[in-house]
């Protein structure tokens, strides 16, 4: 398996030894090791054995016998679109797709839908958010400042071209890593490259330049490649040996190496004729505010209210800046010296450290790169995406089995070390990740293959759930399908199209929609959150809305989204009070509500029972049992019907996915 050693041993914390030397039992732990060549498990003609549709199914089964444990039944055509649809898109089906699915009497109903979702233009929105998270993606610095990054939504955009496309996944990271090193220009590689400046920054009063500030943007640079690509928290070993994992506080350093001669840039893509004209209303533009400025130093009373209206209305008129793409550049002039720094403190550096990847994964007595190889991050690219590598084709569909799944094969997907949880099916992720290498790493067939397996297609609930709880009560095995709640963005998203709102307009600039005034004033300037002036705008899906670090939307911070500080590995799913609050009292909710309601009334007319079966039909993609529409019905003889709307919203039968 080319440079990558196997050594079958037991597996324990790593022991003291030399830099460049690595005990068999460091080498011997399960996601270091190289890939098996899985075998699908026996068959047999039994009953049992016609539920398996394909390997994914065979491997799932094999375990399930293993502890007397049975697949739930299947899930109705209704549950299953619905899963399918927020799943893959993100949004809720139609009642018309959804009657259409059901009353679809040919064999193939069910594989036509998988494919027809995935070749949506929607099927990027959604799994892009997903590698956003992992990538720590935001469009704005952190910290006390906040700023923003010229051009980041690019990235964003970038990363759902790549997903509707099915960008093969090595070229996709090979991209992200050193898509500024590329020999011809290449926007889409140089917007790519962005990803390495995706992390919180912290300026230190706008003086990037100092040691300190370097320190810190390569090592938020190192850490994010060891846990989105490697899955190995590389962080650990900045100070220390890791205390876990075989990674050397050296490995750690060598590792950072390869980012060494890469600083900001930030790119104007425009011609010289266009970047003569803007310097030039610029500097007009800034000597008008200069000179405001200068004078209101001087003013007071009425003159420094009038000179504050005129500095303001100055401010308005400078102009936009040129479209930029926000990325990295080599500099090897500017090349930071890599040392081991003594507990990680960069006034205490130790010895010089050039390239290489991490010496467990290598043959002992492997040298490094030179400082001065060109284009380095390539080098660590390659090194990533080469087929042996026995981390980042697990590691990649670990985490879609976990979009799907609710939980990957491995559950901490961020940490395949030591500390991380083993594969709860070993054999099955091995036999995906060589599906993935056979098809030259495109994702959607393996998206495919787990869509179209009976595992992925069974029921929610299992009529011996008793039984099963008591032998695998976290539902590892499979025996039955996660049920979920959606995630902040499909809350908001949801709600949207539910009252006939939602804007599915793609790509470009981010939107910035209004918030409470109390929120924007602890912003460290107002002028941070100017809201986009189209109120269309407004209504479109929560991807594209801006992605601020000190300011997140009330609804989707609620219902968890990441605080988009580091990489996160999978959303937490909470229950509390304040998501209630939100969805009772919230402005969106309740403007929603408003909107839900009309449409209820423009298409189901006056009719209680009329309104109340498309309310179900339209929030939760079912007709209401007998109960519930009894229920309802009543309500709505003493209730307003916006009432009814919103508590429609507030459903869990809304809120979750079965």
């Amino acid at each position: 398996m080319g440079i990558f050693v196997i050594a079958m041993c037991s597996i324990r914390p790593p022991l003291a030894t030399a830099d460049d030397e690595y005990l068999l039992e460091e080498r011997g732990h399960w996601s270091l090791l190289p890939r098996a060549d899985v075998q699908l498990p026996a068959r047999s003609d039994s009953d049992e054995d016609r539920w398996i549709r394909g390997a994914i199914d065979a491997f799932v089964r094999a375990e399930l016998r293993s502890r007397d444990l049975e697949p739930a039944p299947a899930a109705d055509r209704s549950t299953l679109i619905r899963r399918l649809y927020f799943q893959m898109l993100g949004i809720p089906p139609t009642p018309q797709q959804i009657a259409d699915f059901a009353n679809d009497a040919a064999p193939d109903a069910y594989q036509r839908l998988v494919d027809r979702l995935l070749a949506s233009p929607h099927y990027g929105e959604q799994w892009g958010q997903h590698w956003l998270d992992v990538v720590r993606y935001a469009e704005t610095e952190g910290f006390e400042y906040d700023r923003y990054r010229p051009g980041a939504w690019r990235f964003r955009d970038y990363v759902i071209r790549a997903m509707n496309a099915d960008k093969p996944y090595d070229q996709f990271v090979t991209e992200q890593l050193a898509g500024d090193e590329f020999e011809t220009a290449n926007q889409e590689a140089l917007v790519a490259a962005g990803f390495h400046r995706l992390g919180p920054v912290r300026r230190n009063a706008g003086n990037a330049a100092v040691a300190f500030s370097r320190n810190e943007i390569l090592t938020e640079r190192t850490n994010a490649i060891g846990t989105a690509f490697l899955g190995l928290t590389v962080g650990c070993a900045r100070c220390h040996d890791h205390m876990f994992d075989p990674i050397r506080q050296a490995d750690y350093y060598r590792l950072q190496a390869f980012l060494a001669a890469s600083f900001e840039s930030n790119l104007e893509v425009a011609s010289d004729e266009a970047k003569q004209a803007w310097a030039e209303r610029n500097k007009a533009s800034t000597d008008e505010i200069d000179k405001i400025k200068a004078q209101l130093n001087r003013a007071t009373g009425e003159d420094e209210e009038r000179l504050l209206g005129e500095l303001n209305a100055a401010q308005a008129r400078a102009p936009a800046p040129l479209p930029t793409i926000s990325t990295v550049q080599n500099d090897a002039a500017k090349r930071t010296a890599i040392h081991l720094l003594q507990r990680g403190d960069p006034d205490r550096k130790a010895e010089p450290l050039g390239m290489r990847a991490l010496g467990v994964l290598l043959p002992e007595g492997t040298a490094g790169l030179p400082d001065d190889t060109p284009n380095p991050k390539t080098h660590l690219a390659k090194w990533i995406t080469t087929a042996e590598h026995p981390l980042t084709a697990r590691v990649i569909v670990n985490r879609l089995w976990q979009y799907h799944f609710g939980t990957g094969l491995v559950a901490t997907a961020n940490d395949f070390g030591v500390n991380g949880e083993e594969p709860s099916h070993a054999a099955l992720l091995d036999f995906l990740a060589n599906r993935l290498i056979e098809y030259d790493w495109h994702l959607k067939p393996l998206h495919r293959m787990i869509l179209m397996s009976s595992t992925y297609r069974q029921a929610s609930r299992s009529p011996l759930a008793d039984t099963a709880h008591e032998i695998d009560p976290d539902n590892r095995l499979l025996w039955h399908f996660p049920r979920r709640r959606l995630a902040a963005e499909e809350v908001r998203d949801a709600m949207l199209a539910v009252a006939g709102q939602l804007n599915m307009t793609a790509g470009g600039p981010s939107v910035i929609v209004p918030v409470d005034q109390e929120l924007i004033d602890l912003l460290y300037k107002p002028s941070q959150w100017e809201v986009t002036a189209n109120g269309v705008e407004h209504l479109r899906r929560s991807v594209y809305l801006i992605a601020k670090r000190n300011l997140r939307l009330p609804l989707l911070e609620v219902f968890d989204q990441p605080d988009l500080q580091t990489s996160c590995a999978r959303r937490e799913s909470s229950t509390h009070a304040p998501q209630s609050l939100e969805l009772l009292n919230g402005t969106l909710s309740n403007q929603l509500a408003e909107l839900f309601a009309a449409r209820l009334l423009a298409e189901a007319g006056s009719t209680h029972e009329n309104m109340v079966d498309l309310a179900f039909a339209l929030a939760v993609g079912r007709a209401p049992s007998a109960q519930e529409r009894k229920i309802a019905v009543e309500f709505l003889a003493e209730q307003p019907l916006r009432e009814f709307a919103l508590a429609m919203f507030n459903l869990n039968a809304f809120l979750y996915v079965e």
